[in-house]
Order: C-alpha cells, then structure tokens, then sequence
C-alpha cells in the first residue's frame, strides 16, 4: 500500500471544522507500513466527541482499502502566553455554571470507589423516575468506561442533522446520551483530560435533550477532571452518594462528598447497595459487605438513607440484559426499592 493511495482514501472523511482531514491538517505524523496504518489526529478538545466519529470514519475508509489503521487523537496545544495581569472587567470576567436548555434539575449520581453498584442504581433509578411520570434524561459520563448503553439495552450511533447538534437515543422512557455509543464496545478511550472534559461539555450542551424535568449525570469514581467540569460547566442541583457498608469503600464515599461539599452542590442522600445477600436455595440472611455502615454515615452527615439494596442476582442478570429490574421485573421487591428512591426524590423536589 502507497502512501498517495492511503491519502487519497482519508480525503474523503470529513473534517468537522471544514474540508477533510488532509487538507485540514487535522491528519499529522503519516505512517505508512505495509497493510498497517498509523497516524495522529489532532484536535479541539472542545470537539472530543465530534472526532471520535471521524476517527471511525477514517478507520473505515482505510478499511475498505484493505489497510489496517492505528489512530490516536491528541489536543493541539498553542504557544504559552504571558499571563494578563490587569483586573478583569465584569463583562470579560469568566462565566459560571451555564443552565442546559430544557432541563430543570440535574441530579448527579456518585460513588468515591468504583464497582459500588454506581451505574446500575443510575439505570434504575432512570427507569423509577420515567415509571413515576417524570422526563428523565441519564447522561453517562463515565468516559473511560461507559456502561449505560449495554444497561439500558441502547445500540446504534447517534445522528447529527447539522454536524453539530447531537441527537441522542431513547429506551425505557429514558433519552441517554453515553461516550460508548460513539466508540466499540472492546475499544478504549485513550484521552487526556482537556479532551475527556471538552467532550463532557459537548454532551451537556451540544445534545439535543428536550424538555426535562431530570437529567441524571452517571459520574465516574473519584474525584477528578468529569466532577469538576460537570460542577463548574452547569449548575448541579444536588448528588446521590452510592457505597457499599465496607469501611474501604465508605471511606472514599466520604471523600466524593467532602468534594460536593467544596463544590457547593448539596447532598440529597445516600444509597448502601450491595446491602444484604439473601440465599435463594435456604432463605439465610448475610451480610457479605457488612451493615449499617452507610446509614451511620448519613445519620452523621444528617443526610436522609435512600435505600438499602440488595446484593441479588436478577439485578445484575436484569442490568446485563439491557432491562433494569424496574422495567424488567417491575413487581419485584428490588424495583420497588427503587422506586421508593424515585418517590422520596419527586416529594423532595429534586428530581
């Protein structure tokens, strides 16, 4: 394979800023190895998500000459310059949390450890939210590893009539919007953080949400880069803590809230999941995580106790399913621990 027939190939992906990614400049560092391809796009980290839609384009152009591509996108840099030392007049000064068009509260969903339950009591409680009459939007900005679109059964890639409004796609009476429905599902999002938070800011405003009483943000673990931007790009109405009982896993649950608290975005619960396991053969009560550890959390933060769910096996088989238990099994005495959360929220006015 030639250089010019590779060329010629990528000049038919186009770029987002305009022309192709060849002439663009978009294209940089141009490898050419045999049947093997590799090359860097290099981009507006405020356009993030745009480009990961190119990237695919490029990787099937070069395809269907038979070549094999390694893309890596990177955020362009510019010239340092020197700091502007002169008072800010009010109208330069930088702007604040920006209301999303046609949301009225945003809901973040949290977790200081990972693999607590964070993303399953988000489907859920997407789900409990719709079943209860609400408009329910779920937003998974868990970038590096999305999971709402296998949870709440969604497939497809979101279209873009004019190349810059996302349009986003729909189940369970939910509208979801996730990173993972740009990218495949074995295939990792290797970005650094101006990126990974451009790409946050285009999916808060540049998605077509509609009309929503609730949009409920699926937040990664931690205490970085997404929480940060999420809390300084739009204002937060209020946060969900979710934890196991264990002492290792509440201890970073107090850190994500000491988090919201420096951010001023008030507390509006928490969630001890993974609560008990009960034996389906014998009936036996155990508590695999310990007890009680969440509800003297919030009884010491003064906080309500939302839930305690349990650690049951058609919660996980239901959320594998693309189904959550609440649409899937909605008798079941797990949805109904859900839609109690739906229920207190809606009574408290913040979903």
């Amino acid at each position: 394979m030639t250089r010019e027939q590779v060329l010629d190939a990528l000049k038919g992906v186009n770029d987002p800023a305009g022309g192709d990614i060849v002439s663009s400049g978009t294209m940089r560092a141009l490898n050419v190895d045999g049947d093997a391809v590799r090359f860097v796009l290099e981009i507006d980290p405020a356009r993030a998500l745009a480009y990961e839609a190119v990237k695919s384009q490029a990787e099937t152009a070069l395809a269907a000459i038979g070549v094999t591509a390694n893309i890596v996108m990177t955020a362009h840099s510019s010239p340092a310059a020197p700091p502007d030392l002169k008072p800010q007049s009010a109208a330069a000064a930088p702007k604040g949390p920006e209301k999303i068009p046609g949301v009225d509260r945003i809901l973040a969903v949290a977790s200081g450890k990972g693999g607590v339950g964070k993303s399953t009591v988000s489907a859920n409680l997407a789900c409990a939210l719709a079943t209860e009459g609400r408009r329910v939007g779920l937003l998974d900005a868990d970038v590096y590893g999305p999971s709402q679109p296998r949870m709440l059964g969604v497939s497809g890639r979101p279209s873009s009539p004019d190349g810059k409004t996302i349009l986003p796609l729909r189940n369970h009476g939910v509208t979801m919007m996730s990173i993972g429905l740009m990218t495949n599902d074995d295939q990792a999002v290797v970005w650094r953080g101006p990126m990974l938070m451009g790409a946050l800011q285009q999916m808060m405003t540049q998605v077509q949400w509609g009309a929503l009483d609730v949009l409920i943000v699926d937040l990664p673990p931690g205490t970085g880069d997404v929480q940060m931007t999420l809390a300084q790009k739009a204002p937060v109405d209020g946060a969900v803590i979710v934890s196991t009982p264990q002492d290792v896993a509440l201890l970073d649950a107090r850190k994500g809230i000491d988090m919201f608290n420096q951010m001023n975005v008030p507390i509006h619960g928490m969630i001890e999941n993974m609560s008990t396991h009960i034996c389906s053969n014998c009936g036996h009560e155990e508590h695999t995580f310990g007890h009680g550890g969440v509800a003297a959390e919030a009884e010491k933060l003064g906080v309500p106790l939302l839930a305690e769910i349990p650690l049951d096996l058609q919660i996980r088989l239901a959320a594998d399913g693309g189904a959550p238990i609440v649409t899937s099994q909605p008798d079941s005495p797990q949805a109904e621990a859900f839609r109690k959360v739906a229920r207190t929220l809606i009574d408290g006015g913040h979903a």
